[in-house]
């Protein structure tokens, strides 16, 4: 498994709170670039007013940073492509949305 690949494995547990998915499963973690120690990540959104939005990247930040081989971490925060479920969505997460 890469370190791109463990990160994503400790982004799992992140949920967003007013969906009760994983980001995972949502597909709002677009990339993870990993360059030495430090972990990029590009995320999303399900829309551009979400009030969580702050709690859901600490909660993706933490997660990436608990990662063994990960000492630092950035989050960045794109709208580019807009999500859509249909597309980004894991299977399991199209399910739960009744996206089909």
């Amino acid at each position: 498994m890469s370190r791109e690949d463990d990160v994503m494995a400790s982004l799992i547990e992140v949920e967003d709170p007013e969906m009760k998915l994983s980001v995972i499963d949502l597909g709002l973690i677009y990339s993870v670039k990993i360059e030495g120690e430090h972990a990029e990540i590009d995320m999303t959104l399900t829309s551009p007013g979400c009030p969580v939005a702050p709690e859901l990247m600490a909660a993706v930040h933490r997660s990436a940073l608990a990662t063994d081989g990960i000492e630092s971490v950035h989050v960045n925060l794109t709208f580019s492509p807009p999500w859509d479920p249909r597309v980004h969505a894991t299977e399991d997460g199209k399910f739960e949305l009744g996206v089909f």
